[in-house]
């Protein structure tokens, strides 16, 4: 065999270098600490945090950030009790809050976010939400995840729909039978196949029916208060709101129940004239070129309330797992990195989601609500002392209630069952599933 020989392989030069290469090579390496974090946004709102998890790996070298998303809350919920049996937790997943806080406090494997709060990265942030909103606060007002995916419900409106319709002003009315007139025009204007839709049947038309009119939505101080267990009785008011969206339905000016869960894309694609539905929609709806949207707010009876509350708060926090110390360590400098002002003003502005910081709402500019109608007014109330009827709600089982609420909403607007009847059944049965264990 034949060497093919570098005459200048063995200059002093060339030692040297070959040197300082072994000298790395045997040199102790410092990997980056690993944190995953599990999710189930959506897909534009999973794309904004991939975003800015990228920008955050390539600015530092000290901690490596991994997501995995899942397609449901089930399907998480599923991978994170494995996780749990095999201790191979994620260090931060998202988790509804679902008005069942204590449940997922009292896992042995979550770190109240309360903890690292004292930590230098995050101490005196100024995060946005009240401390006295029963959401993701425990009751001596502790956030007990990180605010993150916060949202309110809202009324959206294409606006080119109002303009074909002729109404002026060409926003939605505020109150039920202003909007029940706008609706029939919307529907004899243009707007006939969807003039009114929605994917959030219990959070319209029961929790936030009381919210917004200023009402207790559960006994108990909507169940805050530790005196006894809450329970549910709805109210003429009740009756004659299911009455009325029984009636949208059967004359077309309400999409049906079966129609809710693809209500979103059918707004994002022109189809409809208004929404209800989440705020964290807001994001995907602006990256749609040909839909021209605003935002109101929920509408409410001036019968019962002079003017129209605040709906409560839903959405999802970010937990933390616990961990050893380098991982507690390196998730809170993740988080009090999303927490910087110009990361949580891009989140605040990209997405829909509450802001998370005082500081990114103050920093959001004019230009940014010039077409969003009320968003801002909307937004605002909520860094102040929430009102009674407003702070949220916290009632055991709350889960398999809401879903219960859901299956009674859908047979009643179905034409199926009449107000009264499907009403009482709603709040008989959730006032026992309220008492089991």
């Amino acid at each position: 065999m034949k060497f093919i020989s570098d005459p200048g392989f063995f200059r002093p030069g060339r030692h040297a270098a070959w040197a300082l290469v072994a000298a790395l090579a045997a040199a102790p390496s410092f990997a980056a600490t690993g944190i995953q974090v599990w999710h189930t946004m959506d897909e534009h709102n999973a794309a904004v945090f991939q975003d800015l998890v990228k920008a955050y790996n390539r600015g530092q070298s000290d901690v490596k950030v991994e997501l995995r998303v899942f397609e449901t809350p089930q399907k998480l919920e599923a991978a994170l009790d494995a996780a749990a049996r095999s201790k191979d937790l994620p260090a931060l997943v998202e988790l509804g809050d679902d008005h069942t806080l204590d449940e997922i406090a009292q896992r042995s494997y979550i770190q109240p976010f309360h903890t690292q709060q004292g930590n230098p990265a995050l101490k005196n942030t100024p995060w946005f939400l009240s401390s006295d909103n029963a959401f993701i606060h425990d009751a001596k007002g502790r956030l007990m995840a990180f605010p993150y995916m916060l949202e309110i419900p809202v009324m959206y409106y294409n606006r080119d729909a109002f303009k074909k319709a002729g109404l002026q002003p060409a926003v939605p009315q505020r109150t039920w039978i202003e909007l029940q007139a706008q609706l029939v025009e919307l529907a004899n204007n243009g707007s006939r196949k969807c003039p009114l839709t929605s994917d959030l049947p219990v959070s319209i038309n029961l929790e936030n029916l009381a919210a917004v009119n200023n009402q207790l939505f559960a006994s108990e101080g909507n169940g805050l208060k530790a005196k006894g267990l809450p329970s549910f009785s709805f109210d003429s008011t009740y009756v004659r709101h299911l009455s009325l969206m029984i009636s949208w339905v059967r004359s077309e000016i309400m999409v049906g129940p079966q129609f809710g869960p693809q209500s979103v894309e059918r707004f994002a694609a022109g189809e409809c004239a208004i929404l209800m539905s989440n705020s964290g929609h807001m994001g995907q709806f602006s990256d749609k070129r040909l839909l021209r949207y605003a935002v109101s707010g929920l509408p409410y009876y001036p019968e019962v309330t002079k003017q129209p509350g605040s709906p409560f708060v839903s959405g999802a926090g970010l937990w933390l797992t616990k961990g050893d110390k380098p991982r507690t360590e390196a998730t809170v400098k993740f988080l009090a990195w999303l927490a910087q002002p110009e990361q949580a003003a891009k989140w605040y502005q990209r997405t829909g989601f509450l802001p998370l910081t005082r500081t990114a709402f103050e920093q959001t500019p004019a230009d940014y609500y010039k077409d969003l109608g009320q968003w801002r007014e909307l937004v605002a109330v909520y860094s102040q002392k929430a009102s009674a009827t407003g702070q949220g709600f916290r009632i055991a089982n709350y889960p398999s209630i809401r879903a219960r609420f859901h299956q009674i909403l859908d047979t009643a607007l179905e034409g199926k069952q009449p107000a009264v009847t499907a009403l009482q059944l709603a709040a008989a049965e959730a006032n026992k599933m309220v008492r089991q264990k």
